[in-house]
């Protein structure tokens, strides 16, 4: 039988490996947690995507006629930002019943959790529906590892999908989805002063502009998750000042819910925008929605309770996950979100976890992989 592993352990241990994407660097982080799988029965299986990058799909169990319960989360981090940190960013600090470190919330700990839930269970999960861990490279760009995967075929099949990102130990039965566009402008370059001479990009970009401010979603509200946003994120024209500038670019992040087709989207903002604006799609996330109603999630929301004092109310993330990528490739099985990370620390300096909420999530997670695997 493997030996337990200290979730809290493993957090400071993967914490310490530098993953900031960019570059990334994953697979030290990846390899150290397949060997702990591979210790508990599992397989695990490498998938490299680019230098010193890969991500990991580990399984154990797998009984004829049934569909092993997904864990996922990814390994790569967020740049440290300008702020200067009051702690070290990498060497897994604890203080006052908190993690520090890049990565701590945002996920390296709902990972870590997962992980030691899983080596806790080990061999007794031969023989029933079983486990499939997806750990991920890239999902700070746009589930660039979660597509990887999807695109070499690597996933085997999934009944439901456990997220390990951070929610406070908070279940989410989903997410909005982010569908992200470039919409360029072009003209005519001319000198500065002949503008006369040549045709304004920055005009019409400022055209366009004014068109999105005031736009509005053709689709309703969702229920639980309101209506879409649109953001302007980047704009940018120009090379230099005397000159008439022969290109803009605006960056468009529209955040979506699960009743507005991203396709219908684009089309309503051709149609407002005009002929002169081009839209390029960079980011195309779908929502990620199950129906709180669902058997499954109603057993998910039943061990929560003892965990968070009360049932919890169906609630959705604000951020994208890797499950815009997966869901679709495991045909659509019902996801929750639910980690010990805090949300309001991702991305932040000074970035930490909870470790009370990093031993709970252990517990919980070996609970729910208990009950689908039924031992």
């Amino acid at each position: 039988m493997a030996a337990a592993v200290s979730a809290l352990e493993l957090t400071r241990q993967i914490v310490r490996m530098n993953t900031i994407n960019p570059p990334g660097d994953e697979e030290a982080c990846a390899r150290r947690l397949g060997a702990l799988l591979e210790g508990a029965g599992f397989s695990a299986a490498y998938h490299p995507m680019g230098e010193r990058r890969a991500n990991l799909v580990a399984r154990i169990g797998g009984r004829a006629g049934s569909r092993p319960l997904c864990f996922t989360g990814h390994i790569d981090t967020v740049p440290l930002g300008a702020v200067q940190w009051r702690k070290d960013p990498f060497a897994g600090e604890t203080d006052s019943g908190k993690l520090y470190g890049r990565g701590t919330s945002d996920m390296k700990s709902g990972v870590a959790a997962f992980v030691a839930a899983a080596v806790g269970l080990g061999r007794r999960l031969e023989g029933t529906a079983g486990l499939e861990l997806v750990i991920t490279a890239g999902e700070e760009t746009g589930c660039q590892g979660a597509f990887d995967l999807v695109a070499k075929g690597a996933l085997g099949h999934a009944g439901a999908v456990l997220v390990g990102e951070p929610t406070s130990n908070y279940p989410l039965v989903g997410h909005k989805g982010a569908f992200w566009l470039n919409a360029r402008t072009r003209g005519v370059t001319a000198h500065g002063s002949m503008p006369e001479r040549g045709e304004n990009a920055v005009y019409k970009a400022a055209k366009a502009l004014a068109v999105l401010e005031r736009f509005r979603f053709a689709g309703p509200p969702h229920p639980l998750m309101g209506q879409a946003t649109l953001n302007v994120g980047t704009i940018r024209g120009g090379l230099n000042i005397n000159s008439v500038p022969d290109e803009a670019l605006i960056g468009i992040d529209i955040r979506s819910v699960p009743n507005t087709p991203h396709a219908e989207i684009k089309a309503q903002l051709e149609r407002e925008l005009g002929s002169e604006v081009e839209l390029e799609t960079i980011v195309d996330l779908a929502p990620v929605y199950t129906a709180p109603e669902h058997p499954w999630v109603g057993q998910v929301f039943d061990t929560m309770r003892r965990f968070l004092g009360a049932r919890p109310e169906a609630k959705a993330a604000s951020y994208f996950t890797d499950a815009a990528a997966l869901g679709a490739a495991y045909r659509g099985p019902p996801t929750v979100i639910l980690g010990p990370g805090e949300p309001q620390m991702a991305h932040q300096t000074d970035e930490y976890c909870v470790i009370e909420h990093l031993e709970t999530a252990v517990a919980a997670y070996e609970e729910i992989a208990r009950q689908w695997c039924r031992i």
